[in-house]
Protein backbone atom coordinates (compact mmCIF):
# COMPACT_ATOMS: atom_id res chain seq x y z
CA UNK A 1 0.00 0.00 0.00
CA UNK A 2 1.20 3.69 -0.53
CA UNK A 3 2.54 4.83 2.62
CA UNK A 4 0.67 8.49 2.24
CA UNK A 5 2.12 11.24 5.19
CA UNK A 6 -1.44 12.03 5.90
CA UNK A 7 -2.42 8.75 7.03
CA UNK A 8 0.83 8.26 8.65
CA UNK A 9 0.53 11.26 10.79
CA UNK A 10 -3.32 10.86 11.44
CA UNK A 11 -2.54 7.02 13.12
CA UNK A 12 0.92 8.35 14.83
CA UNK A 13 -0.55 11.60 16.44
CA UNK A 14 -4.28 10.94 17.02
CA UNK A 15 -2.69 7.45 19.07
CA UNK A 16 -0.36 9.20 20.91
CA UNK A 17 -3.06 12.36 21.76
CA UNK A 18 -5.87 9.83 23.27
CA UNK A 19 -2.97 7.80 24.97
CA UNK A 20 -2.30 10.75 26.98
CA UNK A 21 -5.42 11.94 26.99
CA UNK A 22 -6.57 8.82 28.48
CA UNK A 23 -3.98 8.79 31.31
CA UNK A 24 -4.69 12.14 32.22
CA UNK A 25 -8.46 11.31 32.41
CA UNK A 26 -7.97 8.88 34.93
CA UNK A 27 -5.17 10.82 37.36
CA UNK A 28 -1.97 8.76 36.02
CA UNK A 29 -0.65 12.13 35.87
CA UNK A 30 -1.98 14.40 38.53
CA UNK A 31 -2.37 18.04 37.08
CA UNK A 32 -3.58 21.37 38.29
CA UNK A 33 -3.84 25.08 37.35
CA UNK A 34 -1.48 26.05 34.15
CA UNK A 35 0.18 22.50 34.29
CA UNK A 36 -3.20 21.01 33.59
CA UNK A 37 -4.01 23.86 30.68
CA UNK A 38 -0.69 22.55 28.82
CA UNK A 39 -0.93 18.84 29.73
CA UNK A 40 -4.46 19.06 28.46
CA UNK A 41 -3.79 21.07 25.56
CA UNK A 42 -1.16 19.02 24.52
CA UNK A 43 -2.89 15.94 24.38
CA UNK A 44 -6.22 18.12 22.55
CA UNK A 45 -3.59 19.13 20.05
CA UNK A 46 -1.91 15.78 19.22
CA UNK A 47 -5.23 14.29 19.03
CA UNK A 48 -6.92 17.07 16.98
CA UNK A 49 -3.77 17.47 14.90
CA UNK A 50 -4.08 13.97 13.62
CA UNK A 51 -7.71 13.82 13.02
CA UNK A 52 -7.27 16.91 10.08
CA UNK A 53 -4.41 15.42 9.10
CA UNK A 54 -6.46 12.42 7.92
CA UNK A 55 -8.44 14.79 5.65
CA UNK A 56 -5.86 15.63 3.53
CA UNK A 57 -5.82 12.04 2.26
CA UNK A 58 -9.24 12.84 1.28
CA UNK A 59 -10.29 13.20 -2.72
CA UNK A 60 -12.36 16.05 -1.68
CA UNK A 61 -11.48 16.87 2.28
CA UNK A 62 -14.64 19.38 1.79
CA UNK A 63 -16.93 16.36 2.53
CA UNK A 64 -15.39 14.75 5.48
CA UNK A 65 -18.66 15.60 7.17
CA UNK A 66 -20.30 13.33 4.97
CA UNK A 67 -18.20 10.39 6.71
CA UNK A 68 -19.83 10.95 9.84
CA UNK A 69 -23.05 9.48 7.89
CA UNK A 70 -21.85 5.95 7.53
CA UNK A 71 -21.16 4.81 10.95
CA UNK A 72 -23.67 1.53 10.45
CA UNK A 73 -21.14 0.07 7.95
CA UNK A 74 -17.72 1.89 7.88
CA UNK A 75 -15.30 1.90 10.95
CA UNK A 76 -14.18 4.77 9.53
CA UNK A 77 -17.04 6.38 10.58
CA UNK A 78 -17.29 4.82 13.82
CA UNK A 79 -13.67 6.32 14.65
CA UNK A 80 -14.89 9.95 13.65
CA UNK A 81 -17.63 9.69 16.15
CA UNK A 82 -16.08 8.13 18.72
CA UNK A 83 -12.95 11.03 18.40
CA UNK A 84 -15.54 13.31 18.36
CA UNK A 85 -16.87 11.90 21.19
CA UNK A 86 -14.25 11.60 23.10
CA UNK A 87 -13.11 14.84 22.87
CA UNK A 88 -16.18 16.24 24.33
CA UNK A 89 -16.55 13.78 27.19
CA UNK A 90 -12.92 14.88 28.67
CA UNK A 91 -13.69 18.66 28.34
CA UNK A 92 -15.11 18.78 31.91
CA UNK A 93 -12.35 16.49 33.23
CA UNK A 94 -10.03 19.34 31.91
CA UNK A 95 -11.90 22.38 32.50
CA UNK A 96 -12.10 20.55 36.58
CA UNK A 97 -8.62 19.51 36.25
CA UNK A 98 -7.34 23.66 34.92
CA UNK A 99 -10.15 25.76 37.11
CA UNK A 100 -10.15 23.29 40.70
CA UNK A 101 -13.60 22.42 40.15
CA UNK A 102 -12.95 18.95 41.68
CA UNK A 103 -15.59 17.13 39.07
CA UNK A 104 -15.59 13.13 40.21
CA UNK A 105 -12.89 11.44 38.67
CA UNK A 106 -15.30 9.26 37.23
CA UNK A 107 -16.30 11.40 34.67
CA UNK A 108 -12.71 11.22 33.78
CA UNK A 109 -13.02 7.11 33.42
CA UNK A 110 -15.92 7.45 30.81
CA UNK A 111 -14.06 9.68 28.68
CA UNK A 112 -11.40 7.27 28.67
CA UNK A 113 -13.07 4.78 27.79
CA UNK A 114 -13.83 6.36 24.74
CA UNK A 115 -10.45 7.00 23.65
CA UNK A 116 -10.07 2.76 23.96
CA UNK A 117 -12.97 2.94 21.55
CA UNK A 118 -11.36 5.33 19.00
CA UNK A 119 -8.31 4.26 19.52
CA UNK A 120 -9.53 0.64 18.40
CA UNK A 121 -11.90 1.88 15.03
CA UNK A 122 -8.77 3.81 13.79
CA UNK A 123 -6.98 0.22 13.87
CA UNK A 124 -10.16 -1.66 12.94
CA UNK A 125 -10.26 0.56 9.63
CA UNK A 126 -7.52 -1.50 8.48
CA UNK A 127 -7.49 -4.72 10.68
CA UNK A 128 -11.23 -5.50 9.00
CA UNK A 129 -9.73 -5.43 4.99
CA UNK A 130 -9.57 -9.27 4.16
CA UNK A 131 -7.87 -7.70 0.82
CA UNK A 132 -4.43 -6.99 2.88
CA UNK A 133 -3.99 -10.19 4.96
CA UNK A 134 -1.05 -8.23 6.97
CA UNK A 135 -3.57 -6.42 8.35
CA UNK A 136 -6.19 -8.78 8.99
CA UNK A 137 -5.58 -10.31 12.19
CA UNK A 138 -6.04 -9.57 15.81
CA UNK A 139 -2.33 -8.36 15.81
CA UNK A 140 -3.40 -5.17 14.18
CA UNK A 141 -5.65 -3.64 16.96
CA UNK A 142 -2.95 -4.32 20.10
CA UNK A 143 -0.20 -2.87 17.88
CA UNK A 144 -2.27 0.56 18.00
CA UNK A 145 -3.30 0.07 21.43
CA UNK A 146 0.13 -0.71 23.05
CA UNK A 147 1.55 2.46 20.66
CA UNK A 148 -1.10 4.48 22.12
CA UNK A 149 -0.66 3.38 25.66
CA UNK A 150 3.14 3.95 25.06
CA UNK A 151 3.06 6.92 24.16
CA UNK A 152 0.48 8.12 26.78
CA UNK A 153 2.32 6.54 29.44
CA UNK A 154 5.90 8.24 28.53
CA UNK A 155 4.09 11.66 28.60
CA UNK A 156 2.47 10.72 31.97
CA UNK A 157 5.98 10.36 33.32
CA UNK A 158 4.93 7.03 34.53
CA UNK A 159 8.07 5.02 34.43
CA UNK A 160 7.34 1.68 35.33
CA UNK A 161 4.38 1.82 33.42
CA UNK A 162 6.25 2.81 30.19
CA UNK A 163 8.87 0.32 30.76
CA UNK A 164 5.83 -2.63 30.41
CA UNK A 165 3.88 -0.87 27.98
CA UNK A 166 7.09 -0.30 25.60
CA UNK A 167 8.86 -3.73 26.18
CA UNK A 168 5.12 -4.80 25.69
CA UNK A 169 5.16 -2.66 22.15
CA UNK A 170 8.90 -3.75 21.04
CA UNK A 171 7.92 -7.80 21.25
CA UNK A 172 4.49 -6.98 19.42
CA UNK A 173 6.30 -5.65 16.79
CA UNK A 174 8.33 -8.39 16.51
CA UNK A 175 5.94 -10.66 16.37
CA UNK A 176 3.93 -8.57 14.08
CA UNK A 177 6.42 -8.75 11.25
CA UNK A 178 7.04 -12.37 11.75
CA UNK A 179 3.35 -13.50 11.41
CA UNK A 180 2.79 -10.41 8.46
CA UNK A 181 5.41 -11.60 5.74
CA UNK A 182 4.13 -15.12 5.87
CA UNK A 183 -0.01 -13.46 6.01
CA UNK A 184 -0.26 -13.09 1.87
CA UNK A 185 1.52 -16.48 1.37
CA UNK A 186 -0.81 -18.07 3.84
CA UNK A 187 -3.79 -17.59 1.50
CA UNK A 188 -2.75 -19.09 -1.10
CA UNK A 189 -3.86 -16.43 -3.86
CA UNK A 190 -2.54 -16.40 -7.12
CA UNK A 191 -2.53 -14.50 -10.65
CA UNK A 192 -5.11 -17.74 -11.29
CA UNK A 193 -7.51 -16.57 -8.61
CA UNK A 194 -7.41 -13.37 -9.07
CA UNK A 195 -8.58 -13.48 -12.87
CA UNK A 196 -10.28 -16.93 -12.53
CA UNK A 197 -8.21 -18.58 -14.91
CA UNK A 198 -6.79 -20.69 -12.76
CA UNK A 199 -8.57 -23.46 -13.38
CA UNK A 200 -7.44 -23.61 -16.70
CA UNK A 201 -3.60 -23.77 -15.29
CA UNK A 202 -1.30 -21.72 -14.30
CA UNK A 203 -1.82 -18.07 -15.10
CA UNK A 204 0.89 -15.70 -16.27
CA UNK A 205 1.09 -12.04 -17.71
CA UNK A 206 1.21 -11.56 -21.07
CA UNK A 207 0.70 -7.75 -21.57
CA UNK A 208 0.69 -5.40 -18.80
CA UNK A 209 -3.06 -4.58 -17.74
CA UNK A 210 -2.41 -0.91 -18.48
CA UNK A 211 -0.40 1.38 -20.59
CA UNK A 212 0.14 3.66 -17.69
CA UNK A 213 -0.04 3.75 -14.09
CA UNK A 214 -3.77 4.04 -12.39
CA UNK A 215 -5.51 5.16 -9.20
CA UNK A 216 -5.19 1.33 -8.01
CA UNK A 217 -1.59 1.03 -8.85
CA UNK A 218 -0.40 4.08 -7.08
CA UNK A 219 -2.46 3.46 -3.85
CA UNK A 220 -2.57 -0.44 -3.57
CA UNK A 221 0.63 -1.51 -5.29
CA UNK A 222 3.68 -0.40 -3.12
CA UNK A 223 7.07 -2.26 -3.02
CA UNK A 224 9.68 -2.17 -0.48
CA UNK A 225 13.52 -3.51 -0.87
CA UNK A 226 14.19 -5.93 2.19
CA UNK A 227 17.02 -4.48 3.16
CA UNK A 228 15.48 -1.22 3.73
CA UNK A 229 12.68 -2.87 5.65
CA UNK A 230 14.70 -4.69 7.65
CA UNK A 231 17.05 -1.12 8.65
CA UNK A 232 13.04 0.39 9.38
CA UNK A 233 12.10 -2.26 11.37
CA UNK A 234 15.17 -2.30 13.98
CA UNK A 235 15.36 2.11 13.48
CA UNK A 236 11.42 1.23 14.93
CA UNK A 237 11.91 -0.82 17.81
CA UNK A 238 14.96 0.77 19.08
CA UNK A 239 13.33 4.26 19.03
CA UNK A 240 9.85 3.81 19.73
CA UNK A 241 10.14 1.11 22.34
CA UNK A 242 13.90 0.09 23.63
CA UNK A 243 15.43 3.88 24.07
CA UNK A 244 12.27 5.40 25.84
CA UNK A 245 12.12 2.27 28.06
CA UNK A 246 15.90 3.49 29.15
CA UNK A 247 15.56 7.37 29.03
CA UNK A 248 12.00 7.07 31.82
CA UNK A 249 14.06 6.34 34.75
CA UNK A 250 17.12 8.93 33.98
CA UNK A 251 15.88 11.46 36.66
CA UNK A 252 17.27 14.33 34.17
CA UNK A 253 15.54 17.56 32.59
CA UNK A 254 14.40 16.90 29.34
CA UNK A 255 14.42 13.10 29.45
CA UNK A 256 10.76 12.88 29.32
CA UNK A 257 10.45 14.73 25.96
CA UNK A 258 13.23 13.21 24.60
CA UNK A 259 11.91 9.74 25.15
CA UNK A 260 9.01 10.75 23.56
CA UNK A 261 10.57 12.32 20.26
CA UNK A 262 12.08 9.00 20.44
CA UNK A 263 8.91 7.17 20.20
CA UNK A 264 7.30 9.64 17.96
CA UNK A 265 10.29 9.03 15.55
CA UNK A 266 10.07 4.92 16.01
CA UNK A 267 6.27 5.49 15.36
CA UNK A 268 6.47 6.88 12.22
CA UNK A 269 8.88 4.34 10.71
CA UNK A 270 6.76 1.26 12.30
CA UNK A 271 3.81 3.46 10.83
CA UNK A 272 5.36 3.41 7.35
CA UNK A 273 6.11 0.28 7.38
CA UNK A 274 2.65 -0.79 8.45
CA UNK A 275 1.50 0.56 4.71
CA UNK A 276 4.17 -0.07 2.71
CA UNK A 277 4.88 -3.61 3.34
CA UNK A 278 0.98 -4.36 3.16
CA UNK A 279 0.26 -6.05 0.30
CA UNK A 280 -3.33 -5.76 -1.01
CA UNK A 281 -4.51 -8.85 -3.18
CA UNK A 282 -5.35 -6.37 -6.16
CA UNK A 283 -1.87 -6.30 -6.56
CA UNK A 284 -2.00 -9.89 -8.61
CA UNK A 285 -4.17 -9.27 -10.84
CA UNK A 286 -1.17 -6.72 -12.27
CA UNK A 287 1.40 -9.82 -11.51
CA UNK A 288 2.83 -7.49 -9.10
CA UNK A 289 2.57 -9.70 -6.23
Amino acid sequence: MHPAPSVILFTVLSGAGFGFLACLAVGLLPVAGWWAFAAWGLGYGLAVAGLLASTFHLGNPQRALLAFTQWRSSWLSREGWASVLALLALAPMALSDWLGLGLPRGIGWAGAALCVVAVLCTSMIYAQLKTVPRWNHWSTPATFFAFAAAGGAILAAAPWAAIALCLILGAGLVLGWKRGDGAFAARAQSLGTATGLDRLGRAEVFEPAHTAGNYLMREMIHVVGRRHAAKLRVIAVLCAAALPALLVVVPLPGMRAAAFGLHLAGAFAARWLFFAEAEHVVGLYYGKR
